[in-house]
């Protein structure tokens, strides 16, 4: 395997991310070593930009500039019709917890969850539609980014089911499988997840690399 593909950063302290990245990598049968933010010097990147794309290019842009490490960089968010979109890309600080470099996010998913809880408790079943959304930057150094995208439509109940998963997972019921994502196994959710979709849509970029 080339050696560009060894070594693979993975610009995140989610832990929830990382073994679910991990698991989709062992999925592809790649044999990478996934580093995460704690295992280099974690940079401060401002996750402004107006779309998931924009941000996952951000983040792996500094990175690679940085470390000069190949680098995977992802933007997810919860888009809720009744809201108009929103969170979006105000997601994982929709609570008002501001999100550090390396803290702990038990308690942003808390405020995360009551806030979005309170703004849809006026808003009926059937009006509570929702998708899930993941952008993914795959970026080597010297070559031009790959950017893919994944999506997994369901709907917010009115309390949370389920203890797998993290952040808006205990909320969030698959349309498919009236389940939430926090009551699937790892399994289950890396089959049917928006970012076990934005990999798949990865994979012949990395089956190419590992072959050539």
């Amino acid at each position: 395997m080339p050696s560009r593909l060894q070594d693979l950063l993975f610009a995140t302290t989610n832990q929830g991310k990382l073994a679910e990245f991990s698991a989709l990598a062992m999925r592809l049968g790649l044999e990478l070593r996934l580093l995460c933010l704690r295992d280099v010097a974690p940079l401060h990147v401002e996750e402004d930009a107006p779309t998931f794309e924009q941000n996952a290019l951000k983040k792996a842009r500094v990175y690679v500039e940085a470390l000069g490490l190949p680098t995977l960089a992802d933007d997810t968010g919860l888009c809720v019709d009744a809201l108009d979109g929103a969170p979006g890309v105000f997601s994982a600080r929709y609570g008002g917890v501001a999100e550090g470099v390396l803290d702990d996010a038990a308690e942003r998913y808390r405020a995360n969850n009551a806030r979005l809880l309170r703004e849809l408790s006026a808003v009926p079943a059937e009006r509570r539609t929702a998708h899930f959304e993941t952008a993914i930057c795959l970026w080597v150094p010297g070559q031009a980014p790959v950017q893919v995208a994944g999506r997994v439509d369901g709907r917010i109940l009115t309390e949370p089911r389920g203890t797998n998963g993290f952040g808006y997972d205990p909320l969030f019921e698959v349309t498919d499988l009236g389940r939430t994502l926090a009551e699937l196994t790892r399994e289950e959710k890396n089959a049917c997840s928006h970012r076990a979709r934005a990999f798949e849509a990865l994979r012949p970029v990395l089956e190419r690399w590992a072959l050539s």
